[in-house]
């Protein structure tokens, strides 16, 4: 690959992972319901979950979880079941915005949360198996070792990315814990986003 096909494929990544979207808007919610802390630490697990597809994408196990149906059902049912089941622990925690302490949950169960909902969401497994192979350069050869490349490097990029949308809504999030009478709704909002990703989900075709 030349310097100038990593520079667009980096660009592109940056482009992509600004646009509005699901792993954005949660990771904003985060920050905004619990500050930033779990924010950042969330999004360090859900791209860490890129590793992951990137992986399956270069070794073409991609590949064949998109030719079969029951696959991608299995797992596209799996990530929203967790997603709702999610949605469901904040409506039961109902201190989960309210209460300073909120931001001292383990680091391993937020970074465990993010990562899971990366590796259970089959449209990101798709997303890379159709977004990677095109900044490959087959002539030069070693193909798997390029996909990795570029997985590394989109990773890299959306941590710096995710990381600054956790900070920056975890400081609106400050604001809004200092008043119980606004922080107490955002359970309903944190809530609201995880329902809607897990029906989004569950709906996504291949």
């Amino acid at each position: 690959m030349t310097t100038a096909t990593l520079l667009y494929f980096l660009g592109a990544s940056i482009a992509l992972t600004l646009a509005p979207g699901p792993d954005n808007i949660f990771v904003m919610t985060q920050g905004i319901a619990r500050g930033r802390r779990p924010a950042i630490i969330t999004a360090l697990g859900m791209c860490s979950g890129i590793s992951v597809h990137t992986t399956a994408a270069a070794f073409g196990i991609s590949a064949l979880f998109y030719s079969s149906a029951l696959a991608f059902n299995l797992v596209k049912y799996a990530g929203a079941a967790y997603l709702l089941y999610l949605a469901f622990r904040t409506l039961q925690d109902r201190s989960a915005v309210r209460l300073a302490t909120a931001d001292d949950r383990p680091a391993a169960a937020l970074f465990r949360r993010g990562f899971i909902m990366n590796v259970l969401n089959p449209k990101v497994a798709l997303f890379f198996l159709a977004f990677l192979p095109q900044f490959v350069t087959p002539a030069a050869g070693h193909v798997p070792l390029q996909m990795l490349l570029l997985g590394l490097i989109f990773m890299v990029q959306a941590i710096v990315i995710f990381c600054l949308i956790g900070y920056f809504a975890g400081s609106i999030g400050s604001y809004i814990l200092a008043r119980p009478r606004v922080a107490k709704h955002f359970d309903w909002l944190t809530a609201g986003v995880f329902a809607s990703l897990g029906i989004r989900l569950a709906l996504a075709e291949r």
